[in-house]
């Protein structure tokens, strides 16, 4: 499977566990992310992302989106979308 960085992540928040991330390319509900970095490797499905606390199905290049993630992150992580 092949993989395309879309973005880092910018901040991280522990309670709930909501990652920050700038986009660098587009992410849809529904796909299938790589979040990697220095300690960072989690592979998650994207089933819920917001734009300023507005539940979104799609956000592009540019945009600030926030996430629910199963375990830390970390600033600078890499994002990558993974694609069959």
């Amino acid at each position: 499977m092949a993989e395309t960085e879309i973005g880092y992540v910018s901040d991280y928040f522990s309670h709930p566990m909501v990652a920050g991330i700038e986009l660098t390319g587009e992410l849809r509900k529904g796909d299938t992310i790589r979040i990697l970095g220095h300690t960072t490797d989690l592979e998650m499905p994207v089933d819920e992302m917001q734009i300023e606390h507005t539940a979104v199905d799609k956000a592009d290049s540019g945009q600030s989106i926030g996430i629910k993630v199963p375990d830390r992150v970390r600033k600078g992580d890499k994002v990558y979308k993974i694609t069959a």
